[in-house]
């Protein structure tokens, strides 16, 4: 059940705006808004990017989330934007690839629709029609097994309070490009992230939260090869996550 008209007119009258000042601000004509909110038209998907945006709320919680509920909850993006998403002849989510190459361009275009729409094109239709994925090459071999130009595919999450320790995640960020680890989040430690790598050659860093743009929970890969690799464990992943969360603690208290 799509809740979208209903929610424009909530949005709306919270706002104190006339269907007018609405439709300004959408850059649709005065009826159209009228249509939208007595559920005689149902908005294209350009227009509920705008309202989505407008209102910095994630397209799902403004189609599928009834926000005149008391207990409603606005689930914002990472940083309270919109994710681009691009639809195919059926009205389905595309799945984009992201390839090493388009990486720095992603960082730059990763809301524009245009940009998004002009990314390579993955079909899965094992994959949840009902969530958003978006795929990834990977570089590098900190993620061992998973090997370089290996493709992952990642589910959209949409806020950091989502994010589940010791699972894969790649995250489109400021400062550290496109990467991919497993995640820890703590609720003494909010204000950054540990990421962890499978390859323990590799040191665990953190990154502050303020820097995440993106977050996909990584589910499965394609690779041409694979080769067996000594991983670590989950409980050493969490144990050393702790110890240097402490240290980290410790140092900021000196």
């Amino acid at each position: 059940m799509s809740f979208v008209n209903k929610n424009l007119r909530h949005l709306r009258l919270q706002q104190g705006w006339t269907q007018k000042e609405l439709a300004d601000q959408l850059g649709v004509k005065h009826p159209v808004v009228g249509a939208y909110e007595e559920e005689r038209a149902i908005p294209p998907l350009h227009t509920l990017l705008s309202i989505a945006e407008l209102f910095s709320l994630s397209l799902d919680v403004l189609v599928q989330e009834d926000l005149s509920a008391p207990n409603a909850k606005k689930k914002l993006t990472p940083k309270k934007e919109v994710l681009a998403i691009t639809v195919d002849k059926h009205d389905k989510e595309n799945i984009e690839l992201i390839q090493q190459k388009a990486a720095a361009g992603y960082l730059s275009g990763y809301q524009d629709p245009e940009f998004v729409s002009e990314l390579p094109k993955i079909s899965m239709p094992v994959l949840s029609g009902n969530r958003t994925h978006r795929a990834f090459e990977i570089q590098g071999d900190s993620m061992l097994p998973i090997q370089a130009g290996s493709i992952v595919f990642g589910e959209y999450v949409e806020s950091l309070a989502d994010i589940k320790n010791a699972k894969p995640y790649v995250l489109v960020t400021k400062s550290d490009g496109i990467v991919f680890k497993r995640v820890f989040r703590f609720e003494e430690h909010k204000d950054s992230l540990l990421l962890v790598s499978d390859n323990k050659l590799f040191d665990p860093y953190t990154i502050r939260a303020a820097e995440v743009m993106e977050i996909w929970l990584v589910h499965s890969y394609y690779s041409k090869s694979i080769t067996a690799v000594d991983v670590q464990p989950i409980a050493l992943v969490n144990q050393l996550a702790t110890r240097l969360l402490a240290f980290e603690k410790n140092l900021l208290k000196k």
